[in-house]
């Protein structure tokens, strides 16, 4: 045999999702386990997520070549769940309480979590969200002036979503638009509205939190990644029952679509009026969705408390 040539082959006939004696769900290749990369246990998903263990399983199913699992892009809701089941295990390796000498796995939980926030934190600044583009000079041609505005159509999706937060999620807090008219350079968000957002942050499940990750590197929002959360993370359920659905500012229903153009306004707008770049903005655009959709499987769940 060539080396390397049992990569290109399917070593699995059968991929099937098995529930261990905790409850837990495991993704078997015929009689191998599906590992998690990084640490090499089984990769286990909790028995609340059901439709994402399904998923992990049909992922597989279309892979034709072990060398295809080496490639992330082909196996997202792999990758993302092996995260999570990361941070969820060092979470509660945490929450145990063990001798300072044997603190290891206690300061990875916090490393990782940590560095999870320490980086979807600076997006507020510059969040696809808040950054309006300048409102159209009043001098302008009247042939040439698009209605709406880019400005307009920006604010008419923001605000609803700034106000649902602001009143069901951090209530109290001020988010403003990033760039003020005429100006190229974002203005910071408010230290206390940081600060009350780090702390939602550090509260949130495992699951949720690399959910949340996923959609804010994808989006470039982290606005929009947490309406999205609270419209599907599983802990939010007693939360969305006490808004109702359009009973409060900005509770209608928020999916992947609305997520997707909430963080794509500026690309639509422009290919509205000068067209689309093939193989580049149609591929942008169902990426962004795919990314958006391995967040609401990975942060959802049968669980209603």
């Amino acid at each position: 045999m060539k080396p390397g040539s049992a990569m290109k082959k399917r070593f699995w006939k059968d991929v099937a999702v098995q529930t261990t004696s905790d409850g837990l769900y495991t993704i078997y290749l015929d009689s191998r386990p599906v590992r998690n990369p990084q640490t090499k246990v089984p990769l286990s998903i909790p028995p609340s997520k059901p439709h994402l263990a399904t998923a992990i399983a049909l992922e597989w199913d279309l892979l034709t070549s072990a060398q295809q699992a080496l490639r992330a892009h082909l196996i997202p809701l792999t990758s993302i769940a092996s995260r999570a089941h990361d941070l969820a295990m060092q979470d509660a390796s945490a929450a145990s309480s063990k001798p300072a000498s044997e603190s290891t796995a206690l300061h990875q939980s916090r490393t990782i979590r940590d560095d999870i926030i320490m980086t979807l934190i600076p997006y507020l600044d510059t969040d696809t969200l808040l950054c309006w583009a300048p409102p159209p000079p009043k001098e302008a041609d009247s042939t040439m002036t698009v209605v709406p505005s880019l400005r307009d159509l920006q604010a008419r999706v923001a605000e609803p979503i700034i106000s649902y937060l602001a009143t069901s999620i951090w209530p109290g807090v001020q988010l403003n638009p990033s760039l003020d008219e005429g100006s190229i350079f974002p203005a910071q968000q408010p230290q206390e509205t940081k600060d009350i957002i780090r702390g939602w942050m550090t509260g949130l499940n495992a699951w949720e939190l690399v959910g949340l990750e996923r959609t804010v590197l994808a989006g470039k929002s982290l606005c929009v990644g947490a309406r999205l959360l609270c419209e599907w993370g599983e802990s939010f359920a007693d939360v969305r029952q006490a808004i109702g659905s359009g009973s409060s500012p900005g509770a209608q229903r928020f999916g992947i679509e609305e997520a997707a153009q909430a963080c794509s306004l500026e690309v639509m707008w422009q290919t509205r009026r000068w067209g689309e770049v093939e193989d580049t903005h149609d591929v942008d655009k169902e990426d962004l969705r795919s990314q958006f959709g391995s967040a609401v499987l990975v942060a959802s769940g049968t669980s209603q408390t």
